[in-house]
């Protein structure tokens, strides 16, 4: 039996400081949710001795690249003004995916700041924002009850 499931009940999360404690808050109405996708570089290190005339690669730095979630977007929202107070401070916070599952459920965290603010206003649909996200630094996974 398979153990796929589907992402109905998957959290996203952005640590907010301007609460009078800070804490992560809950970006309302998450639609979808596409982690960063993470590279590694790979750093030429041949030389005029490389066996059998090969180029010899290692390891570079890890890049976590971007992220990004989509909402339903509603103009004035406490999300979408607190969206849009991070996308001008270009600051960068706590971001974190609790992905759905049973208990204890797995999350990641990440620092990132927001890079894009694409917002839609079709004339028969909902109106969404995709909001994208530079992760700077490493990932912690966990869980939470």
């Amino acid at each position: 039996m398979t153990d796929a499931r589907i992402g109905y009940g998957t959290i996203y999360e952005i640590w907010d400081k301007s609460l009078g404690v800070p804490a992560f808050v809950e970006v309302a109405e998450v639609i979808n949710v596409t982690p960063g996708e993470a590279t590694a570089d790979r750093v030429d290190a041949t030389h005029m001795q490389s066996p059998n005339r090969r180029r010899e690669y290692i390891s570079g730095l890890i890049d976590n690249g971007e992220a990004s979630f989509e909402i339903n977007w509603v103009p004035g929202s406490d999300t979408d003004v607190m969206l849009r107070e991070l996308f001008e401070s270009g600051e960068n916070v706590n971001h974190r995916i609790t992905f759905p599952g049973a208990a204890p459920r797995v999350t990641v965290t990440y620092e990132a700041s927001i890079i894009g603010f694409s917002k839609a206003i079709p004339i028969d649909d909902r109106m969404t924002a995709t909001i994208t996200v530079a992760v700077s630094g490493a990932e912690t996974w966990g869980t939470v009850a």
